[in-house]
């Protein structure tokens, strides 16, 4: 297989892709990413005022984690789904069960009944993100993947500037479940507009299968949520048992998935000269890199003297930075700077770790002098991340054998998410083991940040460690 890092091909402009049909249909997936991510910076921002009403400080992490994990349940789904039904179908069972877990959030008495309603929430989210990253290669031609990838990440960066406003007003004025209400309409509009634009259902090409890979799946949802189990305790053997069950189970999952007729990710991925490996794993690995921020606002407000407004737009820098990165790097066609962009990208992200783990667990009345390398360390995460997306992604679809690539785009799905959803339950346990709960307060939090973003900078060296077999791949096949 030969390795494709990025393609020489010329890449189609902004107004190619934003004007006519291919404009119409990048408003329908654009909009699906933008309500995904809306509700992620909606959530973030309102959780210490959701905990401070009902309780489940133990629990912060479990409505990140939850969401993911049936995000990826969504995600696994968008692909019989978009083979079932279609663009149309599939894009309106997702935004009805998105709306259907909103409704539930928005009326949770307890931490438990709005956890269940972030599971069917998630459900419908990974199911949006997904079909955009599938529908891309159906709708567009292939000179634009790049470009249409890089404007689902913009959408987060414009979710940054919504999602934090919408989450913050509501969470200072007392509403917080307000912020959920606001949403469903929305929901009801763009589940209107996907079914107008979109296209329908293709005849089934012959042996393909709507088969779900249950038993990896499965695995891998027990397996995360074994993690996030241990993680709710201050014992350290008990968050060391719940790693070693993880890894145990994932080890299970990584044996069937190779050879399993029916497949999270493509063909081969698994094998060890398989140039997919490197690339799922590098995108893992940086994903799992920024999973600390789920705990920023938090941190922010405590350390910091931040009002929940202001704590959720510092915190939802880390996506702005990882937007304005994507757009400029998505339109990098020339091999050479693609290769420089995938070293460059994961130490940027370790040296924006290292801002972090320096400055965030200070005490503060929220002066510019410590603000400023806390916003700066915070888009430094992000942007390396951005730098590499783009050609990570599309490497991933080039890569793959041609009849497995709508399994190939999920797969970059299954694995974003699945990395966040580990990464959160280690950050929750990181958290609580460094102080988060016991002594809590001031001093837990200080040294729960500090904890966080020091552990969590190994992740971006070992990415950096993975690249370099994607470039030995890339200059074997020169």
């Amino acid at each position: 297989m030969t390795t494709n890092i990025s393609s020489p091909l010329i890449s189609g402009g902004w107004a190619q892709l934003l004007r006519g049909r291919n404009g119409v249909f990048s408003l329908a997936l654009a909009g699906g990413v933008t309500l995904h991510a809306i509700n992620i910076y909606i959530v973030t921002t309102v959780m210490p005022s959701v905990v401070a009403e009902i309780g489940g400080l133990e629990y912060y992490a479990w409505s990140t984690t939850l969401f993911v994990v049936a995000s990826i349940l969504g995600s696994a789904l968008s692909v019989r789904l978009l083979r079932k039904t279609g663009a149309r179908g599939a894009y309106a069972a997702a935004a009805i069960l998105f709306g259907i877990g909103t409704t539930v959030c928005s009326f949770a008495p307890s931490m438990p009944i709005l956890l269940g309603g972030r599971v069917v929430q998630g459900l419908g989210g990974g199911c949006l993100y997904a079909l955009a990253y599938s529908v891309i290669r159906e709708v567009y031609p292939q000179h634009l993947w790049s470009r249409a990838i890089g404007l689902i990440s913009a959408m987060w960066g414009v979710s940054t500037l919504i999602g934090p406003a919408v989450g913050g007003a509501f969470a200072e004025s007392g509403p917080w479940r307000a912020a959920f209400w606001s949403l469903v309409p929305i929901i009801g509009i763009f589940g209107m507009i996907a079914w107008l634009v979109l296209p329908g259902r293709k005849a089934l090409a012959e042996g393909d299968s709507s088969a779900l890979p249950g038993r990896q799946l499965l695995l891998l949802t027990v397996a995360v949520l074994s993690v996030s189990a241990a993680s709710t305790s201050t014992i350290l053997g008990i968050n060391i048992a719940g790693l070693l069950v993880a890894g145990l189970l994932i080890g299970l999952l990584f044996r069937i998935e190779r050879i399993a007729s029916v497949r999270l990710l493509p063909t081969g991925t698994l094998a060890s000269s398989s140039p997919l490996a490197a690339l799922y794993a590098t995108v893992a690995l940086l994903v799992i890199s920024m999973q600390p921020d789920v705990f920023v606002p938090y941190f922010l407000q405590i350390l910091h003297g931040q009002s929940p407004l202001a704590a959720g737009y510092l915190a939802a820098l880390m996506a702005m930075g990882w937007t304005a990165a994507s757009i400029v790097s998505s339109g990098t066609v020339e091999k050479k700077s693609t290769s420089r962009l995938l070293i460059i990208g994961p130490l940027t992200v370790f040296f924006g770790l290292l801002i972090l783990c320096a400055t965030l667990p200070l005490s503060s009345q929220g002066q510019t002098i410590i603000l400023a390398p806390i916003s700066f360390g915070l888009v430094l995460v992000g942007f390396g991340i951005g730098l590499v997306w783009p050609h990570l992604v599309t490497s991933v679809f080039k890569n793959a054998p041609p009849s497995e690539r709508d399994l190939a785009a999920g797969g970059v799905t299954t694995v974003q998410l699945s990395a966040t959803a580990l990464g959160v339950a280690i950050a929750g346990m990181t958290a609580n083991l460094g102080g988060l709960i016991d002594p809590g307060g001031i001093t837990g939090a200080s040294s729960a940040a500090r904890a966080l973003f020091l552990g969590f900078s190994l992740a971006p060296l070992i990415a950096l460690l993975v690249v370099q077999r994607v470039l030995r791949h890339a200059r074997s096949n020169c």
